[in-house]
């Protein structure tokens, strides 16, 4: 279930509740991707010591790797992964995305489903939206994503239009099986199933998609493929005018959107959940994120690279602002160190400030909403 609790008056920007089997969510929300079931280099305790009340978990790649039924018979990602919070499965369409529009020779995409090379042992699979989510359930996913044809912003309108009307008939059939799946369990112990809004940069078409995903009728909606252009342009005229196409009582999910200036714009756009790679990647790499001001501030944040030679005799905090001790304790130079012999410790304590640093950037985000100020 979703609710929302208040609108702003000077932007889109909207405080919600999801309620899920596993937990609540105060939107707007920030998901870090457990990709293969895990945050890299953290655990459950360490994520939950964060304050994080959710994460996002990838269905192909579990599917293909240990397999949804070894899952399923562990009691569920849930209990595979050790994770007491809210889990969001996506559908698996973006991972076909990247191996079959990318790269053709990988597979082919029908309108009953798609067929595609294993990127594990290049065994042929094939994905339909019926598979999709039959996987996600045998997750055990609080929240659910139908499986869609995402084709490049950049696509000539024909193409598009395919996707699009791909789109439609797999979100229909995605709501049939789910519909069948979970007609014996209550309602409070349901998921929560999104559909997701393709057509490019073509407004026209992500109108049709929208309205036809609506008819359909689902939980919430995800903004489909990427929220830039080919040069990394935010497409903000698409993303204000997408999230305009989704009913007020519904959750916009913007998929994959993870910068945090682009996270801000898009609060202010209406949308309300977030998910990326960006925080947990770039500290595994020695890039560590730091705010500087208040969001409203054009540039709230800064970014350091604690791999950079001027760090080595730091020895400050990593983060005297920190709530973890060891952000506090362990300093620059010590961090630089760490990085240079490759020790793990280094990506954790990274992957840790950032996902704080996110986590905090939401909570003054919503405390911004609730003060009337954003």
């Amino acid at each position: 279930m979703f609710k929302v609790l208040k609108k702003s008056k000077i932007s889109q920007a909207r405080l919600g509740l999801i309620k899920t089997p596993h937990g609540n969510i105060q939107t707007p929300y920030f998901l870090p991707d457990a990709t293969k079931g895990a945050v890299k280099n953290l655990s459950a305790r360490e994520l939950t010591s964060l304050g994080l009340e959710g994460l996002v978990a990838n269905t192909l790649h579990l599917f293909l790797c240990p397999g949804a039924g070894l899952i399923k018979r562990a009691g569920g990602l849930h209990s595979f992964i050790n994770w007491p919070g809210v889990i969001l499965t996506d559908s698996g369409g973006y991972q076909i995305y990247s191996l079959i529009h990318k790269n053709s020779g990988r597979g082919k995409i029908f309108d009953a489903g798609a067929v595609f090379k294993s990127p594990l042992d290049g065994r042929a699979v094939k994905l339909t939206p019926e598979q999709s989510i039959k996987i996600q359930l045998d997750l055990g996913a609080d929240l659910m994503v139908c499986l869609d044809d995402c084709p490049p912003n950049d696509y000539e309108t024909a193409k598009l239009e395919a996707a699009v009307r791909r789109t439609i008939k797999w979100a229909g059939r995605c709501r049939h099986e789910f519909d069948k799946q979970v007609k014996s369990r209550p309602p409070r112990l349901r998921p929560l199933l999104l559909a997701v809004i393709q057509g490019g940069d073509n407004l026209e078409l992500r109108r049709r998609c929208a309205e036809a995903l609506n008819k359909i009728g689902f939980a919430g909606f995800s903004f489909g493929a990427r929220h830039i252009d080919q040069s990394g342009k935010f497409l903000e005229k698409t993303l204000a005018f997408t999230a305009g196409q989704i009913a007020a009582d519904k959750i916009r999910f913007g998929l994959g959107i993870g910068l945090p200036e682009d996270i801000v714009r898009s609060v202010k756009l209406g949308w309300d959940l977030f998910d990326c790679v960006i925080p947990t990647r770039e500290g595994r790499h020695g890039k560590l994120f730091f705010q500087r001001a208040g969001l409203n501030s054009p540039k709230f944040y800064i970014t350091s690279n604690l791999t950079n030679a001027k760090f080595s005799k730091d020895f400050s905090p990593i983060n005297s602002k920190s709530a973890l001790a060891e952000l506090r304790g362990y300093s620059k130079a010590c961090l630089h160190y760490l990085f240079k012999i490759n020790e793990p410790l280094a990506m954790r304590l990274a992957s840790l400030n950032n996902l704080e640093f996110y986590i905090k950037m939401m909570k003054e985000v919503r405390d911004l909403i609730r003060a009337g100020k954003f």
